[in-house]
């Protein structure tokens, strides 16, 4: 039986952290990391891509402030934002794929999807924001912008005088278009949907999507998703070939297999620590949990060696 597959791309998978952001090295970051798809779509694997979207938008903002500084451009909310990067990645993506797809003479429809997650607007999240998006600010600024705007702020550890604004990062807990997506990929397309992890929406008490200002974590609702729509396996591709104990220590190991309980146990040890792992691996054991066959964390150019690569299964 053909298997169904929900494929994570990090933001740095399409723009590293050294780069200036240009078109040219998102073109050639995207083209690098989807080549190494290609084996799952040989092997007859039915694929949903999602991707990150934290330096892409961040750069959105930032056109937003210089635009509003200089020009008096009305600035947009962020869930606009959010729905202008996915546009504009899932182009990008869907462009390059389709032309590696016709270089290897395979035969493949790829359709974007701007994708609404739908968020419970009493989510706790909303008391406690946390996500840094945006330029840096001095603390002048952002006083001015939380009495003009009613932004929140947090001080950057990296400098000074240097705040960033800090927005909500609720639960995913629905896909809009949900069912499309999943009978347009089991129907053989390879879809595009649910980047920076969607557009946060709510229903109001009227039943109408309204939006909200808050960025949802990309691998929570692509692990969503994946349970959603009946995901065989979920794949979160990052920059790093394992999941380790311990990383950057002396006491650093290599995970290569884990069930669920021992992932719940290094997640209440503290194992993994509170960076970037923490969120991805808890993502990768919901998905499991949730009738999911595997999770794979592994690094975007070793996809095809199955010997890299943590591997989480509700069982052994």
């Amino acid at each position: 039986m053909k298997k169904l597959a929900v494929i994570a791309l990090g933001g740095n998978a399409l723009l590293r952290g050294d780069e200036r952001g240009t078109i040219e090295e998102q073109n050639q970051n995207s083209k690098d990391t989807l080549r190494n798809l290609i084996y799952l779509i040989k092997d007859g694997y039915d694929i949903v891509i999602s991707h990150g979207n934290g330096p892409q938008v961040g750069n959105i903002l930032m056109r937003n402030d210089a635009g509003m500084d200089t020009y008096d451009i009305p600035q947009m909310p962020l869930d606009v934002c959010v729905a202008d990067s996915q546009g504009g990645i899932a182009y990008m993506i869907e462009r390059i794929l389709k032309n590696i797809l016709k270089a290897e003479k395979i035969e493949k429809n790829v359709i974007s999807i701007v994708t609404q997650v739908v968020v419970d607007k009493n989510d706790e999240a909303f008391n406690n924001p946390t996500k840094r998006v945006g330029r840096v600010y001095t603390k002048a600024q952002a006083d001015e912008l939380i009495a003009k705007k009613g932004w929140e702020f947090k001080k950057s550890p990296k400098a000074k005088d240097a705040w960033r604004r800090v927005v909500p990062s609720p639960k995913p807990i629905e896909i809009i278009n949900e069912k499309t997506i999943e009978s347009l990929v089991k129907g053989g397309a390879i879809v595009i949907a649910a980047g920076g992890g969607g557009i946060p929406v709510y229903y109001d008490d009227k039943g109408m999507l309204r939006p909200l200002e808050a960025v949802i974590d990309k691998d929570n609702t692509s692990s969503l998703l994946a349970q959603r729509i009946g995901a065989d396996e979920f794949y979160i591709l990052t920059d790093v070939p394992f999941v380790y104990a311990n990383f950057g220590t002396p006491e650093q190991k290599v995970l290569e297999f884990l069930d669920a309980k021992d992932t719940k146990k290094h997640i209440a040890d503290g194992t993994f620590g509170e960076g970037n792992m923490s969120p991805k691996i808890s993502a990768a054991l919901n998905f499991v949990e949730g009738g999911g066959e595997k999770s794979v964390i592994t690094e975007a150019k070793q996809l095809e060696d199955r010997s890299v690569g943590t591997k989480i299964t509700l069982n052994y």
